[in-house]
């Protein structure tokens, strides 16, 4: 998802990192039985060495090379709190925005600055929690557990090329390999047939519903993501799924933030990571703007050209991570990412209400672009995915045939790189320098702020708020090329040096 909503934190003692997590740092965009703390002879037995699945061939993991910063320098520490005491209240400026100043970012700066408000005046004008939205949220939740424990995946059975069912993760850490149960597609399905057939059918509720309580909702996700936060802390430290999974540093706030153990679980199945990072925040991502449109219906008796594209749009990247879950257990968030408040919070809160601006902002101001304009967005959008995509794809295609393969019609030109592990050994890799990753380093994330790009344009000029997403997402992407590209120099050496010598752009072919 698009995981990315947190900021990355300086660290003052970085971890050597291992192939796995190399490649899923490359990856972009994108999230059977578990061994306890009463399991430790099974661990160690199942705790070997494998090879590599990212971008180079034949390499092994390191226990050794993983995670996060053991120690935290200041820059860190007060980025944390920081990030902890704002981040709540930066959604909810945005939200307030919207119901109060009709979507403007400066008006209420401009009347707190005159006098005109007060911030306990804004407070107390927004809707405040309501057992309805707790209600609702509720069952919303506890659908999702449903789909996601008790379903197993069937669409796999009947979709050509769509991998779903139990699938295995990377290794963890202690040098384990759990298994989950992809079905994230089959659940978004179910899910929208259910929405569809009520509106259409059984009408058992508005599909404004979400609209219609956004404020109030937004308390209810806020409780979910700092009790589900608090609840891994606290089990990191006192019954841990794995003990040998948990980091710790001498930080409170850094530990509760970045999160201590690696895959926090109860029982077989239930993994906190894999179902916050894909549900509930993604699933619900298209019925929001869904229920955006609903109500631009009822207002204005009709849906503008905009607000489709903001759905088909977004809805093709929800469906895209979810055709591709299995293989999103390859990557940042699920071979590097412990689980702690940035990702349960994050996924609760931050994803489902900052990355649906557009559509919020259309049901205030709704937008009616000019057939040459819609057509614009709609390229853009579809180009920045294509790309995104296949450079995506041509990684994946060299990576499981060692390089046998064809990248663009021809064989795949590639560097040799070696680099010594922390215990000593010497291993080789490939680094792609064919296709798109002969472009640039990054064309990934090129794709991704293309399409982050069509959303905003889909909304007009006439506000900053639909445009926080592209302007968020290129803060976020640069700092990410710039921080994997220091982790892979420390790796490489000499050999990241002649591979930024081949293809020498991060992002933008010629300017970056």
């Amino acid at each position: 998802m698009k995981r990315r909503y947190g900021v990355y934190l300086a660290e003052t003692r970085r971890p050597k990192l291992s192939s796995s997590c190399y490649k899923s740092c490359l990856s972009g965009r994108y999230k059977t039985g578990t061994m306890t703390a009463t399991e430790p002879t099974v661990a160690t037995q199942r705790r070997t060495k494998a090879s590599s699945n990212g971008l180079g061939q034949g390499e092994k993991v390191d226990a050794g090379q993983w995670g996060r910063a053991w120690e935290v320098d200041w820059f860190s520490l007060i980025s944390v709190v920081l990030l902890l005491c704002l981040a709540p209240f930066i959604v909810f400026f945005f939200v307030m925005a919207c119901d109060q100043y009709e979507c403007s970012v400066t008006q209420p700066l401009i009347d707190l600055y005159s006098g005109k408000a007060t911030l306990l005046s804004i407070w107390n004008r927004a809707p405040s929690f309501t057992w309805a939205a707790a209600k609702i949220y509720a069952i919303w939740v506890s659908f999702q557990v449903v789909l996601y424990m008790f379903i197993p995946d069937v669409t796999h059975k009947f979709l050509p090329g769509y991998v779903g069912g139990v699938q295995d993760g990377a290794r963890t850490p202690a040098g384990l390999i759990n298994q989950y149960q992809i079905n994230g597609l089959q659940a978004w399905i179910i899910t929208h047939a259910l929405w569809f057939a009520n509106a259409y059918h059984f009408h058992w509720f508005s599909p404004t519903i979400i609209f219609d309580n956004w404020t109030p909702l937004l308390w209810c996700t806020n409780i979910l993501g700092y009790a589900v936060s608090t609840f891994v802390f606290v089990k990191a430290y006192l019954f841990p799924t794995n003990p040998e999974d948990c980091k710790f540093t001498q930080n409170f706030f850094y530990n509760y933030m970045m999160g201590i153990e690696f895959n926090p679980r109860i029982g077989k199945w239930f993994d906190f990571k894999l179902f916050f990072n894909g549900r509930p925040g993604i699933v619900a991502w298209t019925l929001i703007n869904l229920s955006f449109a609903a109500k631009q219906q009822e207002l204005y008796g009709q849906v503008t050209n905009s607000m489709i594209l903001v759905n088909v749009l977004q809805a093709l990247y929800v469906l895209d991570f979810f055709w591709n879950e299995a293989w999103y257990l390859k990557t940042i968030d699920i071979c590097h990412d412990h689980f702690g408040w940035y990702l349960g919070w994050g996924d609760c809160v931050w994803l489902p209400f900052l990355y649906t601006l557009q559509g919020l902002y259309l049901v205030y101001h709704p937008v009616q672009l000019s057939t040459a304009n819609a057509a614009g967005v709609l390229l853009l959008g579809l180009v920045g995915y294509y790309v995104f995509r296949m450079t995506n794809h041509q990684k994946d295609l060299f990576r499981r045939t060692g390089g046998n393969c064809k990248i663009w019609g021809r064989k795949p030109a590639y560097i040799e790189c070696a680099y010594t592990s922390t215990d000593g050994q010497t291993h080789h890799s490939k680094l792609l320098i064919s296709g798109f990753w002969g472009v640039a380093r990054h064309l990934n994330y090129t794709g991704d702020l293309m399409g982050s790009l069509a959303y905003c344009m889909a909304c007009g000029a006439g506000h900053l708020l639909p445009y926080f997403y592209i302007i968020y997402m290129t803060i976020l992407l640069v700092h990410r090329c710039i921080r994997d590209e220091h982790r892979c120099h420390s790796k490489y050496g000499k050999d990241w040096t002649r591979y930024t010598n081949a293809v020498p752009y991060r992002l933008l072919p010629g300017l970056f």
